[in-house]
């Protein structure tokens, strides 16, 4: 068998252009050419091309609803290089820390995680979790 690597993450959204909104104006991601599916959607460029971020509306689609941010429950991550960086790029599109748990711009983070790593977690408009991991606390 080849070798394996990730392809693309697939994400429900109720609303596609407050998700477009989102990820292509507050993420800044590379919106990329998507086959005429029978569903709207859009599709977008990660990093260096190999990697893509599905998103598609659907009736029947599961999505979070109610949730907030939850390290536990189902997200992708985004490798980053600088923890601080990071939070400054997201600190100037308006997410903090401080701000209430049911605020679209608040952030979690885990300076001194378990996992080896610093993390920034955040949800998208339709509540799916992204979580930036980064490589350096710098």
């Amino acid at each position: 068998m080849s070798k394996l690597y990730l392809h693309h993450v697939l994400l429900a959204v109720d609303d596609l252009e407050r998700a477009r909104q989102f990820y292509t104006n507050v993420l800044e991601m590379e919106e990329i050419d998507r086959p005429a599916f029978h569903y709207p959607g859009i599709w977008y460029r990660i990093g260096d091309g190999h990697q893509q971020l599905h998103l598609l509306v659907r009736s029947d689609a599961t999505l979070r609803r109610e949730k907030w941010i939850d390290f536990d429950d189902v997200h992708f991550a985004l490798r980053v290089e600088s923890y601080r960086e990071t939070l400054a790029w997201l600190g100037g599109k308006g997410f903090r820390d401080d701000l209430p748990d049911d605020d679209f711009r608040k952030m979690k983070l885990r300076s001194k995680s378990v996992a080896g790593y610093a993390q920034i977690y955040i949800i998208d408009p339709d509540r799916n979790i992204i979580e930036f991991n980064c490589e350096t606390i710098d």
